[in-house]
């Protein structure tokens, strides 16, 4: 189990995100999310860290039947990042009052209202990012929170048919993808201990609990933990210098067709 401290973190990238944005054009476009602008951005982050705080208030047992919030947009574009701070200080005033440990309903594979706070900090990591790449910037991560990043979305990801559909078609004959993290410290496991093995199955996909019984992947890609993240979250290309990427590459071009989130 992480030791993160989630909430925390979302108020931290939250707040680095309303800086990214505050002095920028509104109407920049945000190559790594076709057709947003910035103000998109902003709009599409602080709706769902809303949405987000609306169940953990609810503790919602089953699926919602609606997605219905008061998101109280601003009147001008310029107006957004006060907004999503606001979005932000709501949320963190709900964890506070939330016990994270409580069962309740969520979409990925960790059935507790942690799963939201923890899916909360990576939309709005990576939305972050967004914004700088946008803006000609390089995106920095804590190395520790990024390699949490990638457990949480190797993790969710076979849950995730629903928004996901062509995850469907990550099906194989016992086939296999390593994902190694570079930049882990040898005396600190981290998350999944830096070291993620996929497995395909004809009837599914997903996380193998024991990657080290299974040395030698049919693909294997190793990069640092942010690298790892960028790659999974279509930010980065597996044909980038800084990933060593071996094996089977009809095998990864079938992964990365597939599994956008």
């Amino acid at each position: 189990m992480t030791t993160i401290d989630h909430g925390a973190a979302v108020a931290a990238e939250t707040a680095r995100l309303v800086t990214t944005l505050r002095d920028a054009d509104p109407t920049t476009p945000v190559p790594s999310c076709p057709g947003w602008t910035l103000e998109d951005l902003a709009r599409h982050t602080g709706s769902v860290q809303r949405w987000f705080t609306v169940l953990l208030r609810q503790r919602v047992q089953q699926p919602p039947r609606s997605r219905e919030v008061d998101l109280r947009l601003p009147a001008r574009p310029e107006g957004y990042p006060a907004w999503l701070a606001e979005a932000s200080a709501e949320a963190g005033a709900t964890f506070a009052e939330t016990d994270l440990d409580a069962p309740m309903w969520a979409w990925g594979a960790d059935q507790h209202a942690r799963f939201w706070v923890r899916r909360m900090l990576f939309e709005t990591l990576v939305h972050r990012a967004d914004a700088e790449l946008a803006l000609g910037r390089t995106p920095r991560f804590d190395p520790e929170l990024a390699a949490d990043g990638v457990d949480e979305f190797l993790t969710n990801l076979p849950f995730a048919a629903i928004f996901a559909p062509k995850t469907a078609e990550l099906r194989g004959p016992d086939r296999t993808i390593r994902f190694t993290r570079t930049d882990a410290n040898a005396s600190d496991g981290g998350s999944g201990g830096g070291d993620w093995l996929i497995r395909l199955r004809p009837d599914g996909f997903g996380l193998d609990p024991d990657a080290a019984a299974d040395p030698i992947a049919d693909a294997t890609v190793r990069g640092s933990a942010a690298d790892l993240l960028l790659l999974l979250y279509g930010r980065l290309d597996r044909t980038c210098t800084r990933l060593d990427v071996r094996g089977d590459d009809e095998l990864l071009a079938h992964w990365f067709a597939n599994s956008a989130f």
